[in-house]
């Protein structure tokens, strides 16, 4: 993040870079920066005959260098944006000749994503020598919620551990699934608002009792019947609640409860930064580390492997999805 601002900055105060290579995994930064080069670079009355928008699918290399090699008209620059540009992949080593000795008077941006570049590569190289070539990786799912809390911050809006935690459960890593989940919130919630696990569940569709975090609660606390109904709904709403995902989550908890037995130092906030949770959540930890013996958490460790194998069509066809969250169910409390 602190890169992309610095990219935004030194674009505000005109040191603008006659190539942005953008490149990575993490496709939400790309889309951020090359919409901001789009929308300030020129004005709106330059726009009309010295901006251009090329899909990767859709052109060759030949075709975007002989657009960059253009002079603007009635304006300082023109602005080539490649978008899609990974489609361009098998040949984008070509734009070599093309970085060797760019156009000072365009600004040639490719939003090359979930690929990068060959860092060892001459091309790279030389896009970074005579351009910009930046990196967008993928966050760790632990970092997930500290850049949710930053992003709101920056609009005035605050969030509650839990809230931001069921985003990732929910949602993943993806920035970009979050951030559309987030702007829905924005137009809802006034500004200086704190985001609740409320607002979650009642406008992001997460249903307040039958959730994952309910379920893994629910197994943390051995609390069967509890489980056993939510598992029931879950099997009712396959669509909501994909098995895939719930063995994944699942899986995710005991392994967490692994690391915490094999922690040396069992402070809560050293175990937290370990299993890799938000503070917020240890009690429920510490409850279920107690239910648990380290050895059981093994077994049901390799239980889910099992389960996860079943979940996706692997020697299990006569199994409903209903069926499997029983199974799994069963072999963890039992």
């Amino acid at each position: 993040m602190d890169e992309v601002i610095k990219i935004v900055n030194d674009i505000k105060a005109g040191n603008i870079k006659p190539i942005y290579f953008l490149m990575g995994e993490e496709a939400y930064y790309i889309d951020k920066l090359s919409d901001y080069i789009e929308d300030t670079i020129l004005t709106e009355e330059e726009k009309g005959f010295n901006q251009t928008v090329l899909y990767g699918r859709d052109v060759s290399i030949d075709d975007i260098v002989s657009t960059a090699k253009r002079y603007p008209m009635m304006a300082d620059r023109q602005v080539v944006i490649v978008k899609e540009a990974q489609e361009l992949s098998r040949t984008i080593d070509k734009i070599e000749a093309y970085a060797e000795n760019p156009m000072p008077s365009t600004v040639l941006v490719f939003a090359y994503k979930y690929k990068t570049l060959d860092k060892r590569k001459k091309v790279t190289k030389t896009l970074a020598k005579n351009g910009l070539v930046y990196e967008s990786k993928k966050l760790y799912e632990n970092q997930v919620g500290d850049w949710i809390k930053r992003v709101l911050a920056g609009k005035k809006y605050g969030i509650e551990p839990k809230a931001a935690a069921m985003l990732v459960e929910f949602l993943g890593t993806d920035l970009s699934k979050i951030n559309n989940e987030l702007e829905k919130l924005k137009l809802i919630l006034p500004k200086g608002s704190t985001i609740t696990a409320h607002d979650i569940e009642e406008n992001i569709g997460f249903s307040k009792d039958f959730n994952v975090f309910e379920l893994r609660k629910a197994i943390g606390e051995r609390n069967q019947l509890k489980a056993y109904k939510i598992a029931e709904n879950f099997a009712q709403n396959p669509k909501d609640n994909p098995m895939v995902m719930t063995t994944g989550l699942v899986f995710g908890f005991f392994i967490q409860l692994l690391k915490y037995h094999g922690a040396k130092d069992k402070n809560p906030k050293n175990v937290a930064a370990v299993i890799g949770v938000n503070p917020y959540f240890m009690k429920e930890y510490e409850i279920a580390v107690k239910n648990y013996p380290m050895r059981k958490v093994s077994q049901i460790v390799a239980s889910l492997r099992e389960i996860d194998v079943k979940s996706k069509g692997v020697g299990a066809n006569a199994l409903s999805n209903g069926d499997l969250l029983k199974e799994m169910l069963y072999k963890i409390f039992n």
